[in-house]
């Protein structure tokens, strides 16, 4: 401790001092700078937790006792934009301590009474430094893998994103499609007040949702007159196909349900489980919605794109049979007020 107390270079770590009483803070910043630490001492706590708003503190220390604000009035305030800070208390007397269940509550790491000596602070402000300094390497290798995690996943990504571009190349009537139902799957859950992580599903589920169709041969795949029976049922196998291409894929889990259902119908009467309502993954319904859309208002060797009038009243009369009624509903009104941004994806993928 006496080699701690008179090493002057700086260890990098910041403590705010916050106590009403300039002797306790002048006391503090002699011990404090002594043992390398970068120190701020602060009279005022409504100062202090503007201080800290604007500027990064390793640990805070401050008194329970205060005017205009008690310390744990100050910890309240400063959880609500701080969740890290590491916090220790100061009480005159043990009698004065906030109870335990604030102390929790607040996060607040730690509580010692005042002394002249300040051995057991400067105890627990190692102790302390030593938890942050841990925290503060877990949160190093976490970035670290975050960083990978992103650049094996965006390299995943771009190699399945070949292959399903491989299987919208075969058919030019088709080239677009995976982009545009992508698209208008987000513009529906912006619509229906998704967070964003559902909307970054959305948009990776509706570039792949048919993925499953490259195992589906060319001769189904472009065929110009009707299928048959059992070649209706091959290409009804894409769904499955794309699950097992995808399913041992962490970054895909959350994106498959929108995969394998895409084709379900609100009646059950869809494929491949024939699910009905809400027993539906939400996403896929919505899926559901944009990619029977994008049918209707796509060239198709056998016909032209369909109006849009035939397209919406196409819509509204599947509304509870085919499609959920709330999210058929809800495009309906893209449809009719915001139709400005359906042309400009269909503008964008041409």
């Amino acid at each position: 401790m006496r080699k701690n107390m008179i090493n002057h270079e700086s260890n990098g770590y910041k403590i705010i001092v916050v106590d009403d009483e300039q002797g306790i803070v002048d006391s503090l910043s002699i011990f404090l700078k002594r043992s390398g630490y970068d120190f701020t001492g602060l009279t005022n706590p409504l100062e202090a937790i503007e201080r800290v708003k604007s500027e990064h503190f390793d640990m805070m220390i401050l008194d329970f006792m205060m005017d205009p604000i008690h310390g744990d009035e100050v910890v309240e305030e400063i959880r609500k934009f701080n969740k890290e800070l590491y916090i220790l208390l100061l009480t005159g007397h043990k009698d004065l301590a906030p109870p335990l269940e604030t102390i929790k509550r607040l996060d607040i790491q730690g509580y010692c009474e005042k002394s002249d000596k300040f051995d057991q602070l400067l105890l627990l402000i190692e102790s302390g430094i030593k938890s942050i300094a841990q925290m503060n390497t877990i949160k190093e290798i976490n970035d670290e893998l975050h960083d990978k995690n992103e650049e094996l996943e965006k390299a995943y990504l771009d190699t399945i994103g070949i292959l399903r571009q491989t299987v919208e190349a075969k058919d030019p009537y088709t080239r677009g499609h995976s982009d545009r139902v992508s698209e208008y799957s987000v513009l529906i859950g912006k619509k229906l007040g998704l967070d964003e992580n559902t909307l970054h599903i959305l948009k990776i589920g509706g570039l792949f949702h048919d993925i499953g169709k490259i195992g589906i041969p060319d001769s189904i795949l472009l065929k110009e007159s009707k299928l048959s029976d059992d070649e209706y049922s091959q290409i009804k196998n894409h769904p499955m196909i794309g699950v097992h291409m995808l399913g041992d894929a962490n970054i895909f889990k959350d994106v498959i349900p929108m995969i394998k259902h895409h084709h379900e119908r609100f009646d059950g009467k869809g494929y491949p489980s024939q699910l009905t309502g809400e027993d539906i993954p939400y996403i896929a319904r919505i899926a559901a919605v944009a990619d029977t859309f994008d049918a209707m208002t796509s060239k198709r060797s056998y016909r032209n794109a369909l109006p849009l009038d035939i397209v919406k009243a196409e819509i509204e009369k599947c509304s509870g049979s085919q499609f959920d009624p709330n999210i058929a509903k809800a495009f309906l009104d893209i449809l009719n007020n915001e139709y400005n941004e359906i042309i400009e994806i269909q503008e964008k993928y041409k």
